[in-house]
C-alpha cells in the first residue's frame, strides 16, 4: 500500500514521462503502453512512448500509435534519447528484465528518474522504485487496468484506452482460449467493452488483416517447414532468413505460427525456430499439463510463462533443431511429469 501511495503521489502532478516496453512489441506490450499513455495524458502529463524496435502493422491502429518513437529508427533515436535523459518517470511495461529493451537498457538503467515496472512474467529483475507485478495476470494490460482502478482513476478510462487494453488481454489469452483466461479476465474485458471497446473490430484488425505474402508464407511454412515427432508429442517449425526474404516477411508475420504446430492432435509441445541476423529466435508453446518455461531457461537462454515461453540459440538453425530434438528425447518423461530437467551432457 505504501508503494501504491508513492506511485499515486508521483503521478498526481504533471511530469515528463517515458513509457517503454520490450523489443519487438506484441499487442500486450503496445496496448499496455498506449493505454497507460492515453490515461496519463488525460491527467496532464507530457508522455512519450518509446519502443526498442518496430512492431507489427496489425497493431498500429491503436490510439497514439502515430506518436510512438522507434529507438532503432535513426530518425527517432536522438529525440528518444533526449526524452529518456529528461524523463522524471520511466515506466517499463510487459517485461521483467531491462535487458529486454536491448540498446535502450543503459539509458534506462542509468537514469535517475522514478522507475515503474508493470508486468506479468516470472523472475523479475529488481530495478524499479514501484513494481506492480503478478504472474497470475493473463496480460500486462489486465494489470494496467487494475492499477488505474486502484489509484481511483477509473472515471478517466475511455473507449480508446479500453481498446488498447482489450487488445493485449485478447492476444495474450490466445483469443480467450488459453488456461490463463480466468474469471477476472472476463470481468475486466466485460468492463472494457462497457467502456467502448469494440471487440469485434479489434479481433478483425488483429487476426483477420493479412497481406498476400503473409498468407503465402503461412502455406509454405505449413507444407515445407513443419516437423512432426509423434512419438515425442512434439512438432516444430524451422524458418530461415532465406524463407523470410522469399516471402517479403514483415515484423509480426511469424506471430502465431507456432500455435499451428500445437493445434495438431496429440501434440503437447511446439516450437518455432526463426533465423535472425544475430541469433536463432525461439518460441515455445505447450498444453496445460506441460511446462516449457524452465526448459527454455535451462537450455535456450530464455523463459516466460508455463505454456508460452521464448529463448534464443547461438548455434545454426539446423544445429538448434537437432539440439532441441535431443533434449526433448532426453527430457520427455521429466517434462511431462514436471520433474527436474536433465542437462544435455549428463
Amino acid at each position: 500500500m505504501q508503494e501504491l501511495e508513492s506511485f499515486r503521489k508521483q503521478i498526481s502532478t504533471p511530469k515528463k514521462i517515458v513509457i517503454t516496453t520490450h523489443h519487438k512489441p506484441d499487442a500486450d506490450a503496445l496496448g499496455s503502453s498506449l493505454g497507460m499513455a492515453n490515461y496519463l495524458k488525460k491527467k496532464g502529463h507530457e508522455v512519450t512512448v518509446i519502443t526498442p524496435s518496430d512492431y507489427p502493422s496489425f497493431i498500429a491502429w491503436m490510439k497514439g500509435n502515430e506518436e510512438v518513437l522507434n529507438f532503432e529508427d535513426e530518425k527517432h533515436k536522438e529525440d528518444a534519447t533526449k526524452k529518456i535523459e529528461h524523463a522524471e518517470i520511466i515506466m517499463c511495461l510487459d517485461f521483467s528484465a531491462l535487458s529486454r529493451t536491448q540498446d535502450m537498457e543503459p539509458l534506462i538503467r542509468n537514469s535517475s528518474a522514478y522507475k515503474v515496472n508493470i508486468d506479468h512474467h516470472q523472475d523479475p529483475e529488481d530495478f524499479a522504485d514501484f513494481t506492480y507485478l503478478s504472474t497470475a495476470a493473463a496480460a500486462t494490460c489486465e494489470l494496467v487496468y487494475d492499477l488505474i482502478v486502484k489509484v481511483g482513476d477509473k472515471f478517466l478510462l475511455d473507449s480508446d484506452i479500453a481498446e488498447c487494453l482489450y487488445s493485449g488481454i485478447m492476444t495474450d489469452t490466445g483469443g480467450f482460449r488459453h488456461p490463463n483466461t480466468t474469471k477476472n479476465v472476463h470481468l475486466v474485458t466485460a468492463d472494457l467493452i462497457d467502456l467502448g471497446a469494440d471487440n469485434s473490430k479489434i479481433s478483425r484488425l488483429i487476426y483477420d488483416t493479412n497481406s498476400v505474402d503473409k498468407l503465402k508464407f503461412l502455406g509454405f511454412a505449413l507444407s515445407r517447414r513443419l516437423v512432426i515427432l509423434p512419438e515425442l508429442q512434439t512438432a516444430y517449425f524451422t524458418i530461415s532468413k532465406k524463407d523470410l526474404k522469399k516471402y517479403n516477411s514483415q515484423t509480426g508475420d511469424t506471430e502465431g505460427l507456432v500455435n499451428y504446430a500445437l493445434s495438431l492432435d496429440g501434440i503437447k509441445i511446439a516450437a518455432l525456430f526463426t533465423e535472425r541476423k544475430d541469433a536463432i529466435k525461439i518460441s515455445f508453446r505447450s498444453t496445460e499439463d506441460v511446462s516449457v518455461n524452465k526448459f527454455a531457461a535451462k537450455f535456450f537462454q530464455g523463459g516466460g510463462h508455463k505454456n508460452a515461453s521464448g529463448g534464443k540459440s547461438d548455434l545454426s538453425l539446423e544445429e538448434t533443431a537437432e539440439k532441441f530434438e535431443k533434449l526433448i528425447k532426453e527430457n520427455k518423461k521429466l517434462l511431462f511429469n514436471q520433474l527436474e530437467l536433465v542437462d544435455e551432457k549428463s
